[in-house]
Protein backbone atom coordinates (compact mmCIF):
# COMPACT_ATOMS: atom_id res chain seq x y z
CA UNK A 1 0.00 0.00 0.00
CA UNK A 2 1.31 3.63 -1.05
CA UNK A 3 0.13 7.25 -0.77
CA UNK A 4 0.06 8.44 -4.36
CA UNK A 5 -0.05 12.47 -4.82
CA UNK A 6 -0.09 14.67 -7.59
CA UNK A 7 0.03 18.52 -8.03
CA UNK A 8 -1.97 20.42 -10.72
CA UNK A 9 -2.23 24.60 -11.23
CA UNK A 10 -5.28 25.80 -13.75
CA UNK A 11 -5.95 28.97 -14.77
CA UNK A 12 -9.30 29.27 -15.68
CA UNK A 13 -11.64 32.03 -17.00
CA UNK A 14 -13.83 33.53 -14.58
CA UNK A 15 -16.21 36.35 -15.00
CA UNK A 16 -19.39 37.37 -13.88
CA UNK A 17 -21.59 34.27 -12.28
CA UNK A 18 -18.88 32.14 -13.22
CA UNK A 19 -16.67 33.40 -10.56
CA UNK A 20 -19.19 31.60 -7.58
CA UNK A 21 -19.18 28.31 -9.14
CA UNK A 22 -15.56 28.06 -9.63
CA UNK A 23 -15.39 29.02 -5.94
CA UNK A 24 -17.57 26.19 -5.00
CA UNK A 25 -16.54 24.04 -7.34
CA UNK A 26 -12.56 24.58 -5.38
CA UNK A 27 -14.48 24.39 -2.45
CA UNK A 28 -15.88 21.16 -2.99
CA UNK A 29 -12.13 19.67 -4.45
CA UNK A 30 -10.52 20.87 -1.53
CA UNK A 31 -8.76 23.43 -3.59
CA UNK A 32 -7.02 27.21 -3.06
CA UNK A 33 -7.45 29.71 -5.46
CA UNK A 34 -3.90 31.28 -5.06
CA UNK A 35 -4.12 33.97 -7.91
CA UNK A 36 -7.17 36.14 -8.63
CA UNK A 37 -8.06 38.69 -11.49
CA UNK A 38 -10.49 40.62 -12.90
CA UNK A 39 -10.84 38.10 -15.52
CA UNK A 40 -9.44 34.77 -13.97
CA UNK A 41 -8.73 32.46 -11.08
CA UNK A 42 -5.17 30.55 -10.66
CA UNK A 43 -6.65 27.61 -8.59
CA UNK A 44 -4.04 24.30 -6.88
CA UNK A 45 -5.21 21.02 -6.51
CA UNK A 46 -3.30 18.12 -5.18
CA UNK A 47 -4.89 14.67 -5.14
CA UNK A 48 -4.48 11.42 -7.33
CA UNK A 49 -5.11 11.51 -10.57
CA UNK A 50 -8.55 10.74 -10.41
CA UNK A 51 -9.96 13.27 -8.50
CA UNK A 52 -7.73 16.48 -10.83
CA UNK A 53 -9.37 14.66 -13.87
CA UNK A 54 -13.08 14.80 -12.19
CA UNK A 55 -12.26 18.64 -11.30
CA UNK A 56 -11.34 19.12 -14.42
CA UNK A 57 -15.21 17.43 -16.16
CA UNK A 58 -16.52 19.19 -13.58
CA UNK A 59 -15.76 23.11 -14.95
CA UNK A 60 -16.63 23.98 -18.53
CA UNK A 61 -13.75 23.45 -20.52
CA UNK A 62 -13.75 26.21 -22.80
CA UNK A 63 -13.20 28.39 -19.45
CA UNK A 64 -9.61 26.87 -19.17
CA UNK A 65 -6.90 28.96 -19.88
CA UNK A 66 -3.63 27.03 -18.61
CA UNK A 67 -2.88 23.83 -17.18
CA UNK A 68 0.32 22.50 -15.44
CA UNK A 69 0.67 18.97 -13.83
CA UNK A 70 3.41 17.25 -11.94
CA UNK A 71 2.30 13.83 -12.63
CA UNK A 72 2.20 11.51 -9.61
CA UNK A 73 4.65 11.30 -6.73
CA UNK A 74 4.22 8.18 -4.20
CA UNK A 75 5.24 7.04 -1.13
CA UNK A 76 5.17 3.89 1.09
CA UNK A 77 2.40 3.77 4.06
CA UNK A 78 3.65 3.11 7.43
CA UNK A 79 6.71 1.58 7.79
CA UNK A 80 6.77 -0.18 4.32
CA UNK A 81 9.20 1.38 2.05
CA UNK A 82 7.95 2.30 -1.76
CA UNK A 83 10.19 0.36 -4.33
CA UNK A 84 10.29 1.17 -7.59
Amino acid sequence: PHIERELMLIKVRSVGKEREELKRTTDIFRGRIIDVTDKSYTIELTGDGAKLDAFIDSIDRASILETVRSGGSGIGRGERILKV
